[in-house]
């Protein structure tokens, strides 16, 4: 079977930078043959729109395993969408399995994700984590899946060093390494070696656990983001009731096709 597939950067407008996803428009809804094309691709999520019955279905697998929340990749999907199959559409609309109904909406060039907001709870064991980063985080914070860890300066995050082989040990899905930002309103980075992913460029489900923190912490509902990967995003955050809103470009690099 042939079937279309996409390759597109993600929260970024220049072609290398931001996060790569792939995504497929299909009614392929076979696990391990998804799990397959996913590790095949290699690349952070492969994201998977099935439609029914008029309702778009969303999946996402990174290269080991099925994600149960991923923003870039959704982002990516809604990009495809707007561009070869609903052209003439400002609202991109589907059913994920675990987080209801997602949005991403289209208002010139940027595109933006309407998420769950993430609950925060206190994490303790400041001593496992600072081993972890190398380097004294000044809070540390659990949510859905991860674990979120503050750090004192941008310079930090910059220059983390991090003990892949303790993380994986670890029963974190992933931990987001966070401070206040010099030119923007705070920076991150974001790691998940469980999932196959030891540094993920651009994160938006992590920002459904950033957003909130830092919404409180400086006072605003609207954030500017950076994700401070090598390849590195710029993420345009909103901090609304129980939802977050996060605005980001997203530019395409391969239009092909697979056979399986």
């Amino acid at each position: 079977m042939s079937t279309p597939i996409y390759y597109v950067d993600a929260f970024t407008d220049n072609l290398f930078s931001g996060n790569p996803a792939a995504v497929i428009f299909s009614q392929l809804n076979d696990k391990k043959l998804m799990q397959k094309v996913a590790a095949e691709n290699n690349l952070s999520e492969t994201a998977f729109i099935r439609e029914e019955n008029g309702i778009y279905h969303i999946r996402w697998f990174a290269p080991l395993c099925e994600i149960d929340l991923c923003g870039h990749a959704t982002l990516a999907s809604a990009f495809i969408y707007f561009k070869y199959i609903q052209p003439e559409s400002t609202k991109f609309e589907v059913q994920s399995l675990k987080n209801g109904i997602l949005k991403v909406t289209k208002k010139d060039n940027l595109l933006t994700l309407d998420f769950p907001k993430d609950s925060l709870s206190k994490y303790d064991d400041f001593d496992f984590v600072e081993k972890i980063i190398n380097t004294k985080p000044t809070e540390l914070f659990i949510g859905r899946n991860d674990v979120l860890a503050i750090v004192e300066s941008e310079a930090m995050v910059r220059k983390l060093d991090i003990n892949f082989e303790l993380l994986k040990k670890s029963s974190m899905r992933g931990l987001i390494v966070s401070s206040k930002g010099e030119s923007c309103d705070f920076v991150s980075r974001f790691f998940a070696p469980s999932s196959g992913v030891y540094e993920d460029p651009v994160t938006g489900s992590a920002h459904t656990t950033l957003i909130p923190y830092w919404s409180d912490k400086l006072n605003n509902t609207s954030l500017k983001a950076q994700q401070l990967s090598e390849r590195g995003g710029v993420l345009f955050c909103e901090d609304k009731d129980d939802r977050v809103f996060i605005g980001g470009n997203a530019v395409e690099y391969l239009k092909g096709e697979i056979n399986i």
